[in-house]
């Protein structure tokens, strides 16, 4: 029993405890303003946004499919919610958020995650490098305040009150581990910047002017929404977008904290899991998330290896909420920016930029394309999307260049063409042009020892060029097919003219009547 119950929440692993309960407070202080950032700009009450913290970092942190993988009320999924917020109100919203984890649970049971894997390492780069610009340009909003009614920059004495903080929060972060490496820096950072800041008395901005952070237990709460098909279609694009762009960024950051960590996670059950803690927060008055990279780099950096860091950061929230919000409220926003700061730079790809000069250039076009739409739309499963659809492109066109043939008549008059490279859509016409029928002899053999037809468009290439011979009179015999090109060629009898048969002689399929 105790194997079973360590082998599904990971516990069997060694713990530093030390290392888990620091990274996790650590998570916590950088999380909440986060979430009620976004909460706000959704339009949802600021406390939507602190439950959906709690609720997805905690089931996560359980059940998920990798430790030390960090998810809240991330921005990636709201900002698919504030169309629908301004149109039918927070009911459909927490509808569509439950729709969406019941979406993401399916992903994981019909295994669809691994899907994952087939985005390349240029898109990763983009990807990377697009959300660490924006991590550091939403810094930039805490260098602004609002007079009469209109935000404006801070200047004055205000401004260097908070570049001052700012910078001594950097400054820690990045002096700090040549000291000790027994705390986390960040957390460090953060009390000193705090404990200087009451200490003197020095008025700055502070989580209090985001939002209050006080509350109860998140209560249930059944979306208040008609049960029929008019609600469904209203909240299905919703939801489906939702689910694809929080399993997107989910199942990329666990591919970064299984490169980092030198480990590998569950992607499927990673899936369910977020699917849970979605539809939970649909009944729980959250606003639903995913995994929140830069909050899983404070969680790494900090030392946390294990699920325990993420159960941490998530009862520390709801504490907070029920108890500690009259000293949380007063925490300085220069501490929690000039973190944030310092995980844009630690996530950012500096290797991409050393390696630029011998990466292809189709790489770095892609690479680049999917920073500037992760930046300039901010929708992260678009730029991986339109990355990977490019790179497919590029691939496909580099394979369709790779098809050629060997030539030669043997002593009894027979012409071969050995084949190599992949016969499939991208190939058909330099495969077609390599074929002579007029002047071919009346017995011609192509042999696929090399190669593979891959798709129907290469059946139906070898059909034409069997319709070709036929009518010129001639014989043309397939040779050294692999099992499964027979298969596709037997399955594709119903659609176009193929028959085969054995040949004794030539161990071959031969088409043709």
């Amino acid at each position: 029993m105790s194997k079973t119950y360590n082998r599904l929440f990971d516990f069997s692993q060694k713990v530093n405890y030390k290392n888990e309960i620091f990274a996790g407070l650590t998570v916590a202080m950088t999380m909440m303003p986060e979430s009620l950032s976004f909460a706000i700009l959704a339009g949802f009450p600021p406390l939507v946004g602190l439950y959906a913290a709690f609720i997805m970092g905690l089931v996560t942190s359980i059940f998920g499919g990798r430790p030390g993988l960090i998810s809240g009320g991330a921005g990636a999924t709201v900002v698919v919610l504030i169309a629908l917020m301004k149109s039918n109100g927070i009911e459909y919203v927490f509808a569509a958020v439950a729709l969406a984890g019941t979406i993401q649970i399916l992903v994981g049971v019909f295994k669809l995650g691994k899907f994952v894997r087939l985005v390349p390492q240029p898109v990763m780069y983009g990807f990377v490098n697009g959300l660490a610009i924006i991590i550091f340009m939403a810094q930039l909003n805490q260098f602004k305040t609002i007079i009469n009614g209109q935000e404006t920059w801070l200047s004055g004495t205000p401004l260097l009150i908070m570049g001052a903080l700012v910078a001594l929060t950097i400054a820690i972060v990045f002096i700090f581990p040549r000291i000790t490496k027994a705390f986390p820096p960040s957390l460090v950072a953060i009390i000193v910047v705090f404990a200087i800041v009451l200490g003197f008395g020095i008025e700055t901005k502070t989580v209090k002017d985001i939002a209050s952070v006080s509350g109860g237990f998140p209560p249930f709460h059944i979306p208040a929404v008609p049960l029929n098909w008019g609600t469904l279609k209203i909240i299905f694009p919703y939801a489906l977008i939702m689910a694809g762009v929080g399993l997107t960024e989910g199942l990329l950051t666990l591919n970064l904290v299984d490169e980092i960590t030198a480990t590998r996670g569950n992607s499927n059950r990673e899936c369910i899991a977020q699917g849970s803690a979605n539809i939970l927060n649909g009944f729980f008055f959250g606003m639903g998330g995913c995994p929140m990279i830069a909050q899983t780099l404070v969680n790494l950096t900090a030392g946390a290896r294990a699920r325990l860091s993420g159960i941490i950061a998530s009862l520390t929230i709801l504490m907070i909420i029920l108890f500690g919000a009259p000293v949380i409220e007063k925490l300085p926003m220069a501490a929690l920016t000039g973190v944030m700061i310092m995980v844009a730079i630690g996530t950012f790809e500096w290797v991409s930029l050393r390696i630029i000069n011998k990466m292809p250039r189709q790489d770095i076009f892609v690479g680049i394309l999917v920073a500037v739409i992760t930046v300039w739309l901010h929708n992260l499963a678009l730029a991986v999307l339109i990355g990977v659809i490019i790179s497919a492109l590029v691939f496909a066109w580099e394979s369709a260049k790779r098809i050629r043939a060997r030539k030669y008549v043997d002593e009894a008059g027979v012409k071969h063409y050995e084949i190599y490279g992949p016969l499939f859509f991208g190939s058909v016409t330099a495969f077609t042009e390599k074929f002579d029928v007029d002047s071919d002899p009346t017995k011609v053999i192509i042999d696929f020892k090399d190669s593979r037809v891959a798709d129907m468009s290469g059946i139906e290439a070898l059909n034409k060029l069997t319709d070709r011979y036929k009518k010129a009179g001639k014989t043309l015999h397939l040779k050294h097919l692999s099992d499964d090109c027979r298969t596709l060629l037997r399955n594709a009898e119903d659609v176009i003219e193929v028959n085969i048969m054995e040949d004794p002689a030539y161990h071959v399929a031969v088409e043709g009547k």
